[in-house]
Order: C-alpha cells, then structure tokens, then sequence
C-alpha cells in the first residue's frame, strides 16, 4: 500500500511501500542506505558515491550530484529518490519529481541528520535499524566532553578560490561539537576568502578537508608560510560533512582530533 511521507522542505510525497527501487542522489545518504541493508532495492547511485565500494562498482551511476542524468535515472523507473538540497540542483529535482517520488533531506544540525536517519528508515521499511543508529550515534557524541575553551579553527574547503565552511552549514556544527570555535562563523554557509582575510582572523589550527577539494600533506606549506603560529592539518573531510551512518565514527574521531591540535599548540607556546 502507498504511504505519506513528509520530507525536511516540508513536501509530501507517495511512496510505494516498501521501496524496491530506489536512487540514491547523495553520497553520505547511499552509504545510509548500504548500513539499513538495502542491498537489492537500491539500483542507482551517483559518481561520487564512493561508500560502500562494491556499490561503486556494481550499481548503475546516474552521474554526479549536480549534474545528473535523468535518463538514466527515468530508465531506472524507481519508485524512490532520495536527494538533498544543498548537493541536488534544484531545477533537476523539480523534473524528476514530476515523474517519481523524490524526497528530500536538508541538514545544517546534528538533530537535523538524525531525523532524516529516521524518516529514511520509516520509509524504506527500517525503522528498528534506523532507531539503533540514531541512538549509537547519539551516545557517542554526548560522551565528547566540551573543553573549557574553544580552539579557533579556519575548515578550508577548496582552492581556488579559497573557500571556507562558515555559519548555518553542517561543517560548523560538528566544529563546535568537535570542540572548535569558527573564525569565519560571522560569514554566510560557503565564502570565499583571501589568504590576507585568513591571517587577520587569526586562527590557532587550520583545518584542511580532504573533500570536496582533496587538500593534502603538500599544502601545509602555504598556510604556515601564512599564519606561521597555527597547526595546520589536513583532515578527514568526510568525518565532518556525511550527516548518514558515517557519523558513527565522527566523535571518536573528534576527541582524537582534539587531543593531537592541543598537544600541538601547548608545544608551540612551549
């Protein structure tokens, strides 16, 4: 029997029930849907949908997050997809919506994933799993201790131009539940910045991401070169911006993370 369901734009949508086709439009939501066991009624993904790598290799790419290809995904028939509206264009989704049942998932907080987690599950016939993730993933981040003082942080996403993650993104969150203050969290979600902007706010660590820009070991340089007091390193990018079943490894990561930059400035001051 078809069912109602209600998506984070407030849109709602039929969907049959359960789901036995679905694409995935999200890398970090694929990788959900790989953890609920949805093994067999998942038949297309994007390019950039890297976890798990079997999935990689063995279901059908409808092309990259902002440029799909929606006759592939028309030659699919599903009877679900599953999009997001910071990663999906919107004039796309608007096309496919008027054939199929697309719902779709906005996240700038931790509650925000957690409830997409559930409203996934409830859709794809998951709730019991769902419920299990949320809650592990839950109890592990209450049990990162806040520090008495933030640790001023720049999170680099891309090179050329220099952008960073700022106010109301996903990032800036788990930066502060990482135990980080944003230097640039008085600017809009994705700005753009010079390397003059980067050393006047004076950040103690710079964080570089390994995605969407894969920043690497040999950038180091330029940044210290900039700001010549702060531990610059590159981080796990995908441990602070997949808001699915990744998250179970973002707060351990976290504390660790913490720790090392800590150890790293008392050095400096030292």
């Amino acid at each position: 029997m078809p069912s109602i369901f209600t998506d984070q734009l407030h849109r709602t949508i039929t969907v049959a029930q359960p789901p036995q086709r679905i694409v995935s439009l999200v890398p970090s939501q694929t990788e959900l849907l790989y953890t609920l066991g949805l093994q067999e009624e998942v038949v297309g993904i994007t390019k950039f949908c890297i976890h798990p790598e079997e999935w990689f290799h063995s279901k059908t790419r409808v092309g990259g997050t902002k440029k799909l290809n929606l006759e592939r995904i028309q030659f699919l028939h599903p009877d679900l997809i599953i999009g997001n509206q910071e990663e999906n264009e919107q004039q796309q989704i608007e096309a496919l919506a008027a054939h199929f049942p697309v719902w779709m998932s906005k996240i700038d907080t931790l509650p925000d994933a957690m409830q997409m987690i559930q409203a996934v599950g409830n859709m794809v016939n998951r709730e019991e799993e769902a419920q299990v993730l949320v809650e592990s993933i839950q109890s592990d981040f209450k049990k990162l201790l806040r520090p008495t003082r933030l640790i001023r942080a720049a999170y680099l996403i891309w090179k050329e131009p220099y952008m960073v993650a700022a106010k109301d993104t996903f990032i800036n969150e788990m930066l502060q539940r990482a135990g980080f203050y944003n230097v640039f969290a008085d600017q809009s979600r994705y700005s753009e910045i010079t390397l003059e902007a980067l050393a006047k706010a004076q950040p103690e660590v710079i964080l570089l991401s390994s995605e969407p820009y894969p920043f690497e070991e040999r950038h180091i340089r330029t940044f210290q070169q900039v700001c010549q007091r702060a531990v610059v390193q590159v981080v796990d990018g995908e441990l602070f911006s997949w808001y699915g079943s990744r998250l179970l490894h973002s707060a351990m990561y976290f504390r660790t993370l913490h720790g090392e930059i800590s150890a790293q400035l008392k050095k400096k001051v030292g």
